[in-house]
């Protein structure tokens, strides 16, 4: 193996993450074309450097494999946001650590592999996808609403009108306001049809007892 091999491995690793950082960056995600080819670039060079510093040695080239996928661990981590119920990121995450083992692979030399795994890498995105939101899902969503305290609904007619509007409910909880005259429940709502959030706010609308409302959709 000479340095000329390195910089091959190394250049078809920007272009397979490139590839599928292209496909994030168009669909405005945070992670685009260029962390995804730099983490394949990066994951490369360090195993073709070592394979090239050490003499094609496997266990030098097993050590840096470990510290790729922990410091990737880390990288995959800090885009996973948490909001309420609400777990974004994931997606990219994954992405990110896949991008990762791409250079790997492309690094030890194994060109075949590497763009196939870059290939079925960048279906999963795309086609998956279109396949993933036909699919018959239930909307989850954190719902919050309080009453003036002397007009508040109670917690049975409260769970009427949520389920007249489709919605199932669990988690019910309760709170007073320190000023005493506002009492707000919460509480995860669901229905197998997405739209099914506009009539609850319009329900809601309707009732001049409501103080304020909140609606926020989310993954279970």
């Amino acid at each position: 193996m000479n340095e000329w091999e390195v910089i091959a491995r190394t250049f078809a690793a920007l272009v397979a993450g490139g590839a599928i950082g292209l496909e994030r960056s168009m669909h405005g995600r945070a992670a685009g074309l260029r962390t995804y080819a730099l983490v394949c670039f990066g994951s490369a060079l360090l195993v073709a450097g070592t394979l090239f510093a050490y003499a094609g040695s496997s266990d030098a080239a097993t050590r840096v494999i470990q510290g790729i996928v922990t410091g990737i661990g880390f990288l995959g981590a800090g885009v996973i946001v948490r909001e309420g119920f609400t777990v974004r990121g994931l997606t990219t995450a994954a992405s990110v650590w896949v991008a990762s083992a791409i250079g790997v692979v492309i690094g030890s030399g194994s060109y075949l592999s590497g763009s196939e795994a870059a290939a079925v890498t960048l279906v999963a995105l795309t086609l998956l996808r279109h396949f993933e939101d036909r699919l018959p899902t239930q909307t989850y969503a954190q719902f919050e609403v309080g009453f003036h305290r002397a007009q508040a609904m109670d917690a049975g007619q409260l769970r009427e009108l949520v389920e007249r509007q489709g919605f199932g409910l669990r988690d019910l909880s309760y709170r007073l306001r320190q000023d005493r005259q506002l009492l707000e429940y919460r509480m995860v709502i669901w229905s197998n049809d997405p739209e099914r959030a506009g009539a609850l706010e319009q329900s809601l609308l309707a009732l001049p007892e409501v103080v304020h409302f909140s609606i926020a959709p989310s993954r279970d």
